[in-house]
């Protein structure tokens, strides 16, 4: 048996990627994930302005702070254009059935490591009930899918900002990469704008294929053979699901032959050790609007047996109580005061789904809710007047595979890997189209 036909046994394939030609400015070229500042349209007016006319993925993607403009298919149609010429200039160079090793190094000087890989989509479900190779780690927002099927149905490329964690607490699939990288010369090696750090990417050589095909076979062979969650999607979720909905379109239309090596059957993502050190979960906060407390108070009794509200003076310590808290305890703030809430008998395990529960139904009742990433930010909004902050804890690195398999995917907007400035830029392309 080939190390390719180990990987295939996992879904995993080693794709034919595509890099920008060694003229190509990357640190115009490459731009933050799409789903992040959607609030600050400021920011992306800057990504405009440093990119001019240079070749950027900036033209490859739709940025989400756009998707409320009026005539989205104009967008759609200019990114599909764009493709196709970059393509016809000769712009990207394609690394045959190649893996990549890649570094980053945010502003703050973590460091975290990753290995760009296909996997099957027919081996993923986001579905909680499912227990496949793949999974979703947060709740599927269906109606997030089909605007993002509008741009990748037609399109020639994918381009991923798919982050997806695999439980190695031995380090033996990435680590062992990382630690020949000194001795490799980079395929790409720049600094990211708008204060993204610095990201480096390495071939992996031939003679280390077997190794990381071994590597992950072993985690696999692990695993509950009835519930084997070997792949758990960390950044990226709707935009991999996305690419399965598409896939399934395709599949459709074609004959089963065709079907195993069809580009659109796998989609390009980094993978990344949930015991990297330098990968940081950070929890989502929420933000409810236009809300009383006694009305928050009230729903809140309805999700739990009883609560404890215990005043704070600042965000700090409610941030220090909810992360050290050994009972479920979720943060607060209004225009008044700070608070921590800790719960007896809560619905769910973990406070986002306790809270979650609560939300929906406030939001059913016509209640608007915001997901907020940083504490500050949470406090900043939750303080003005009408408003409140609910502030949760990250998600512990050692239990959140196991959670996944015990409780099925957790509440959507759960965590997120590290703030917006440390998210994937994109650099990296993989055909999706046979013709």
């Amino acid at each position: 048996m080939t190390y390719e036909d180990t990987l295939a046994r996992i879904g995993v394939r080693t794709p034919d990627i595509l890099l920008p030609r060694a003229d190509v400015d990357l640190q115009r070229w490459a731009v933050v994930a799409c789903d992040q500042y959607t609030a600050q349209p400021d920011y992306w007016t800057g990504v405009e302005e440093l990119v001019g006319e240079a070749p950027s993925t900036l033209r490859l993607i739709y940025p989400e702070v756009y998707l409320g403009e009026p005539d989205s298919t104009a967008r759609i149609d200019a990114i599909n254009a764009s493709m196709r010429e970059y393509l016809d200039r000769g712009l990207l160079t394609t690394y045959e059935r190649a893996l990549l090793l890649v570094r980053r190094v945010t502003a703050t000087g973590v460091v975290r490591w990753g290995l760009m890989v296909a996997l099957d989509l027919e081996k993923y479900s986001w579905t909680a009930a499912d227990r496949t190779l793949i999974r979703a780690t947060e709740g599927t927002i269906l109606d997030r899918i089909p605007p993002r099927k509008q741009v990748r149905k037609d399109a020639p490329l994918e381009l991923p900002h798919i982050m997806v964690l695999i439980s190695d607490p031995e380090r033996s699939v990435i680590e062992p990469l990382a630690a020949r990288a000194d001795g490799i010369t980079p395929v790409y090696d720049t600094e990211l704008m708008a204060h993204g750090g610095h990201v480096t990417g390495w071939l992996v050589p031939t003679d280390a294929l077997p190794q990381v095909a071994d590597a992950l076979a072993a985690l696999h062979g692990a695993l509950d053979p009835a519930d084997p969650l070997l792949f758990a999607m960390g950044d990226g979720n709707h935009s991999f699901a996305t690419a399965k909905s598409c896939w399934e379109d395709v599949k459709a239309t074609l004959p089963e032959a065709e079907q195993a090596d069809h580009p659109a059957r796998y989609a390009l993502v980094e993978l990344e050790n949930i015991f990297d050190p330098g990968l940081e979960f950070e929890p989502i906060h929420r933000v409810l609007f236009e809300t009383p407390r006694a009305v928050f108070e009230r729903e809140l009794r309805r999700h739990c047996g009883s609560y404890v509200a215990s005043p704070a003076a600042s965000t700090a310590e409610v941030m220090a109580r909810v992360e050290g808290a050994h009972e479920q305890t979720f943060g607060y703030c209004d225009e008044h005061e700070y608070a921590t809430y800790t719960l007896t008998d809560p619905v769910a395990s973990i406070p986002a789904g306790t809270l979650q529960t609560v939300i929906d139904a406030l939001s059913e009742a016509g209640r608007e809710v915001d997901y907020i990433h940083g504490a500050e930010a949470t406090s900043e909004i939750g303080r003005r007047p009408g408003n409140l902050g609910l502030f949760l804890p990250a998600v512990p690195k050692d239990s959140f595979f196991a959670s996944i398999v015990a409780d099925g995917a957790l509440p959507r907007k759960t965590f997120s890997l590290g703030e917006a400035d440390d998210k994937r830029y994109y650099l990296e392309a993989r055909s999706i189209r046979t013709t």
